[in-house]
C-alpha cells in the first residue's frame, strides 16, 4: 500500500474554502466537479471529522464516476442459481488444492489466529477462498470511484454506501495510507478478506503488529482479520456448523426457515418432522432450509456458527459453500 504521511489533517477552517465548488472550481475537472451532494459530503467531513477541506477537493478532482459499476448493481437480478449449480462455483480442484497450499504456507499464522480467536484454520482458509481464491483475486476498481460513484449517483443506497465512503476515508488517514492507490470489488469490498470499509474499521486488526492494518497484501493481517470478525460475532470455538436432517410428514414445510435468523428450536422443528442426524439440545435456535442438490432435495439444520457465517455474507449458500470447502480443505491436508 501506498503510504503517505500527515495525509488529511485539517490545516485550515472549512469556510476559507469558499464554498468548495466556488473559487477553487476552475482548476478542477472531475465527475464530481459540481455536485452539492460532494460539497456537502465535504463539509461533513471537514468540519465533523477534522479533515483538510482544500485535500477533499483535490482528491475528488481526481474521483471519477464509474457507469460500469451503476450498471453491475443496477443490473436485474439473474435467476437465483440452485444449489447444485452454485457449489461447483466454489468447490473445485482448484480452490481446494490452492486452499492447502495457502494452509501450508500460512501455518504458523493460522495456528496463532485459532488459538487466540477461537475461529478454525480451516474456516479461515475457507473464507478467503470463497472471497477472493486466496487473494487471487480482490478487485480492480478504485475504491475511491466505487464508493463515490455509488454514494453520489446511486439513489437506492446511497445512505449506506455514503457511510461506507466515509469509513474509507477515516481509515485511510487512520492506516496513513494514499485513498486512490487502493483497490476492491465494485462495491468497496477490499483485500484479501473483502471487507467493507465499515467492517475494516469495526474488526479488521494488525496480526503482525507491525503498526499497520493491511488486508490487501498481507496474509498475515487477512488471516487475523478474518479471525477477528467471526470472534466478535460470537463464534463458537469447537461446535459444528450444520446438521444433516431426513424430513417426514405434512408440515415440514412449516419448520423452513424465512430469511436467516433462526426462529425456531431444535425441538420446535422435531415436532415438525424434522430429525437431525445429530443429538442437538431442546433449546437449540436451529436455521431450518432445504437446497436442490445434485442428487435432489437436500434438508439441513443451520447451527449457531452458521449464523456467524451469515453474518459475514447473508446467504444460505454461501454459508455451506464455505462449510463444505472447509471441510474438504482439512480432508485434502491430511492426505497431502
Amino acid at each position: 500500500m501506498q503510504k503517505t504521511r500527515g495525509w488529511m489533517v485539517r490545516t485550515a477552517p472549512w469556510l476559507a474554502l469558499v464554498g468548495v465548488c466556488g473559487a477553487v472550481q476552475p482548476a478542477l475537472a472531475s465527475d464530481y466537479q459540481q455536485s452539492p451532494q460532494v460539497a456537502e459530503f465535504i463539509g461533513e467531513m471537514t468540519r465533523d471529522y477534522g479533515f483538510a477541506g482544500e485535500q477533499l477537493v483535490g482528491m475528488f478532482a481526481e474521483v471519477e464516476r464509474k457507469q460500469a459499476i451503476l450498471d453491475a448493481i443496477s443490473r436485474p437480478a439473474e435467476k437465483v442459481k440452485q444449489w447444485k449449480d452454485y457449489r461447483p462455483i466454489f468447490i473445485t480442484d482448484a480452490r481446494i488444492n490452492n486452499g492447502v497450499a495457502f494452509w501450508k504456507l500460512h501455518e504458523e499464522t493460522l495456528a496463532r489466529a485459532e488459538a487466540e480467536y477461537g475461529v478454525p484454520a480451516q474456516v479461515i482458509v475457507a473464507i478467503i477462498g470463497v472471497e477472493t481464491s486466496y487473494g487471487g483475486n480482490t478487485g480492480s476498481w478504485r475504491v475511491m470511484d466505487a464508493l463515490s460513484t455509488l454514494a453520489f449517483d446511486y439513489p437506492p443506497r446511497s445512505p449506506f454506501f455514503r457511510k461506507e465512503l466515509r469509513e474509507f476515508l477515516l481509515l485511510t488517514r487512520e492506516e496513513q495510507v494514499e485513498p486512490l492507490s487502493l483497490k476492491g470489488s465494485y462495491a468497496g469490498a477490499m483485500g484479501l478478506p473483502q471487507f467493507m470499509p465499515s467492517s475494516f474499521r469495526a474488526y479488521a486488526v494488525d496480526f503482525d503488529g507491525d503498526g499497520h492494518i493491511n488486508i490487501w497484501t498481507n496474509p498475515v493481517d487477512a488471516i487475523g482479520s478474518v479471525a477477528s470478525y467471526f470472534k466478535r460475532h460470537a463464534w463458537q470455538p469447537g461446535q459444528p456448523v450444520v446438521s444433516a436432517a431426513t424430513v417426514k410428514g405434512a408440515q415440514v414445510d412449516q419448520g423452513l426457515t424465512v430469511g436467516l435468523d433462526p426462529v425456531k428450536t431444535a425441538a420446535e422443528l422435531r415436532a415438525l418432522g424434522w430429525t437431525s442426524a445429530d443429538p442437538l439440545a431442546d433449546d437449540l435456535p436451529v436455521t431450518a432450509f432445504r437446497l436442490e442438490g445434485a442428487e435432489g432435495p437436500e434438508h439441513w439444520l443451520g447451527l449457531p456458527n452458521f449464523f456467524v457465517i451469515t453474518r459475514y455474507n447473508r446467504s444460505v449458500m454461501y454459508a455451506m459453500a464455505v462449510n463444505q470447502l472447509a471441510e474438504l480443505l482439512v480432508d485434502a491436508r491430511g492426505k497431502n
